[in-house]
């Protein structure tokens, strides 16, 4: 079994076991999927104890919500160093989507599970929502910087909201091969990407003074 030989390969050696459990649900998430997921696999995968995963886990389910919350972290440094290497706010816009896909894309089975963990609570989490520095706010305050009015926050709302459930959608639907011929036109899936957002019109017009 994959699983013993990579215990026996890799075996539990430093004090952060709630890091290198986390570490190890990524590679079982990565290799099988969510369904091969569970307490006991994760600890066969960290070279640990069946019981070691409960000083840190209760039950399966806290195990994702760690897991999770590790992939909002991750697609928020995503996109914080896409928009960074962005040339223009407006430019930003795209880029925020363009890696938002991308991570989707590199992540399967980790964005899988960071969306599963949310719809079971019918809400975002925090990192996503809450956090005045995370992934939703990048694209609402680039938005302003883009032009949108920040005296219009409904609107603003409804724009970023816009804007995140177009990069899903697109997440969604990158594999198809419907759209080979278009990656094939536009020189690459990544340049596909942008294109796709480009012809959004997600940028708002400059407020007027």
């Amino acid at each position: 079994m994959r699983h013993s030989q990579t215990a026996e390969a890799r075996p539990y050696h430093h004090g952060d076991l709630r890091r290198a459990l986390i570490d190890a649900a990524r590679r079982v998430l990565e290799a099988e999927g969510p369904s091969a997921l569970s307490l006991r696999a994760v600890a066969r995968e960290a070279g640990v104890s069946p019981a070691a995963p409960y000083h840190h886990f209760k039950d399966k389910g806290e195990l994702m919500d760690a897991v999770a919350h590790e992939g909002w972290d991750l697609l928020d440094a995503a996109l914080a160093a896409a928009k960074a290497a962005a040339s223009s706010s407006q430019a930003a816009m795209s880029e925020l989507g363009v890696a938002y896909v991308c991570f989707a894309r590199q992540n399967p089975a980790l964005y899988r599970v960071m969306y599963d963990t949310a719809r079971e609570r019918e809400d975002l989490p925090d990192q996503m929502r809450g956090d005045e520095a995370g992934a939703y706010c990048k694209v609402r305050d680039t938005l302003v910087e883009a032009g949108a009015d920040p005296a219009n926050m409904l609107d603003i709302e409804l724009a970023t909201t816009a804007a995140w459930c177009s990069a899903h959608g697109l997440a969604e639907m990158a594999g198809f091969t419907q759209f080979d011929h278009l990656k094939v036109a536009c020189g690459g899936e990544v340049a596909f990407f942008r294109a796709i957002f480009q012809h959004m019109g997600l940028v708002p017009k400059p407020c007027a003074n």
